[in-house]
């Protein structure tokens, strides 16, 4: 080939950003977003609307803000590889985004999450026999219609972020296997916790239906707002795990028994991977008890953390300051003689039931004598008569301190699985890292509060925020995806994967995977692709991990391989 024709198939050729968008492309086909969004969202447009839902995903992925600039962001990527057909930039026009979004919000987008965490089940075989659920809020500026009929109302309502001078509107997830959302929405900015759990059982029951999931064999797990008359009733049958609220009395009752008896489980240090020095594990003890919630008996676990304990100390201490401090004050402004012994004795009485756990007052009456009013007489000396002195001690209760700071490092698991079931024993240790696993929700809020995706938009409809939310969500369920595939791969090989500064991880994430891909370029003549340059280690690694080869940057259309933990 003269050096012509090799100017002329340049001429030809195009070069395109790939980074890690044709991995994220590869899990989108795995759960079929494209197929499923358009059998669900009929409409008439060249630009069928789950195209432009995987091109907003991949733009979330990418970590720009989604619906900024789309048109811009698919100016440099290759369409054909990572939407499935060539497009060119202004099939991605703001318009055609809104009209795509219009007609997504009224298939309505909570439906088109649940299918594809179905389809996501399916093909990588997750177990969804718990799942955990939670709500957050999400502040944002600016005047909202509220005339869009079943579209979240964004309204002010109780900020989970300490803003309530802000509108907000509200997300909710249950998610499986630590993570993996399965169902969720956008509900609205003063939608309640309590009631939102109640909506969300309703779900449940076709979610076990639809993964063939026997209601009595699936364990639904939620922070305290569970707990109300109404919720409890639905969870007749299913199994469930969450927090008794500090508002029973009951809690308090179980706690200071607990602390008091002392004869607790040793459950030890739970973490999963080994801690550093600097922070060590918390190390759990728990005691078992029985508690009677609306003529139901439940189970109790009462779960001391040491850990815990070391975070209440400070507010402990500000605690025994502001007792002693308000203490003084009322002695202070205490009669402290008395005519009367018996009056001072009352007072004694009522200045010692001022202890309040933290200090002891006590109180003692001295008797001493004084000369009594009036001129002296002129022979003799002046008659003395007896007054009454209370005086006070204040005095820190060790004892009171020691049995606070206990109880402040304690709480109470409510559950209604047995602790025998048949063969297999739930033993208290068990359900408290059921429960432990609601952390894997709270992480994903932080994927979906990032401020650059909601705050930088100016989405003035609720029902295009709706399906905002929506699309994030999508883009959290193939971001955890990942994450679960990488983990799998390691614990079926026993190797790790390079992490940060040169080193190894065990736990690799979705964002430390996207780094390892940075600068990877593809170069494509016509409908033949080509990596530029040579693939680095680091690269190969991850993508065995991943389940995929180097195919996934030259061929559209490739899906990952689900690797299941043997």
């Amino acid at each position: 080939m003269d050096n012509n024709e090799i100017f002329e198939l340049m001429s030809k050729m195009t070069v395109s950003e790939a980074w890690h968008l044709p991995v994220a492309a590869a899990y989108c086909n795995a759960i079929n977003l494209r197929g499923v969004i358009n059998e669900i969202v009929r409409c008439n447009m060249k630009v069928p609307p789950g195209d432009i839902v995987q091109a907003l995903v991949l733009d979330t992925l990418s970590g720009r803000s989604p619906l900024y600039h789309l048109q811009e962001f698919m100016e440099d990527i290759d369409t054909g590889l990572l939407v499935g057909r060539d497009y060119p930039p202004e099939a991605f026009s703001d318009t055609n985004i809104d009209r795509a979004m219009d007609a997504i919000f009224k298939a309505g987008p909570s439906r088109i999450i649940t299918e594809l965490g179905y389809s996501a089940a399916k093909a990588f075989s997750i177990n969804c026999s718990t799942g955990s659920y939670d709500t957050t809020s999400t502040n944002v500026w600016g005047d909202y219609r509220r005339d869009e009929e079943d579209a979240p109302k964004i309204v002010h309502g109780h900020s989970k972020d300490g803003h309530p001078e802000l509108k907000q509107f509200m997300t909710d997830l249950l998610c499986v296997e630590r993570g993996v959302p399965m169902l969720g929405g956008t509900l609205d900015g003063n939608a309640s916790d309590k009631k939102n759990n109640n909506v969300m059982l309703s779900k449940v029951s076709s979610f076990l239906a639809r993964h063939g999931i026997k209601e009595e064999a699936f364990t639904y797990i939620a922070d305290s707002a569970l707990v109300t008359p109404d919720n409890l009733a639905k969870l007749s049958k299913i199994r469930f795990v969450t927090r008794l609220p500090g508002t029973y009395k009951a809690c308090g009752k179980l706690i200071a028994k607990a602390v008091s008896e002392n004869s607790w489980e040793e459950l030890g240090r739970l973490a999963e991977l080994p801690s550093p020095a600097s922070r060590p594990a918390s190390s759990y003890r728990a005691r078992e008890e029985t508690v009677e919630i609306d003529n139901v008996e439940y189970r109790a676990i009462v779960i001391h953390s040491d850990s815990h304990g070391k975070r209440v100390l400070k507010r402990m201490e500000k605690e025994k300051s502001k007792s002693r401090d308000g203490l003084e004050k009322k002695l202070s402004k205490a009669q402290p003689e008395y005519y009367c012994e018996a009056d001072a004795r009352v007072a004694a009485a009522r200045l010692e039931a001022l202890s309040d756990g933290m200090h002891d007052v006590r109180a003692s009456v001295r008797e001493k004598s004084v000369p009594s009013k009036g001129r002296p007489p002129k022979n003799g000396e002046r008659k003395m008569v007896p007054r009454f002195v209370v005086e006070t001690e204040l005095t820190e209760n060790s004892a009171g301190i020691q049995r606070m700071t206990e109880e402040a490092g304690c709480f109470v698991l409510l559950t209604n699985i047995p602790l025998e079931d048949g063969e297999k024993r739930h033993p208290a240790a068990e359900i408290f890292k059921s429960y432990k696993g609601q952390y894997g929700v709270e992480s994903n809020f932080g994927f979906l509060k990032d401020p650059l995706i909601v705050n930088d938009l100016f989405l003035k409809k609720p029902s295009r925020i709706d399906v905002l939310g929506m699309v994030l969500i999508i883009s959290l369920l193939v971001w955890r995806l990942m994450e679960r595939n990488m983990r799998n791969y390691i614990a079926n090989t026993g190797r790790q994967l390079p992490g940060w500064n040169k080193g190894k991880t065990a736990r690799p994430t979705a964002y430390m995977m996207k780094t390892k891909f940075h600068g990877i370029k593809v170069a494509r003549i016509g409908a033949e692709r080509r990596l530029l340059g040579k693939m680095r280690v680091e690269v190969s690694a991850y993508l065995e991990a991943l389940g995929l080869d180097g195919e996934v940057f030259t061929t559209p259309g490739v899906k990952c391989k689900a690797i299941l933990r043997q």
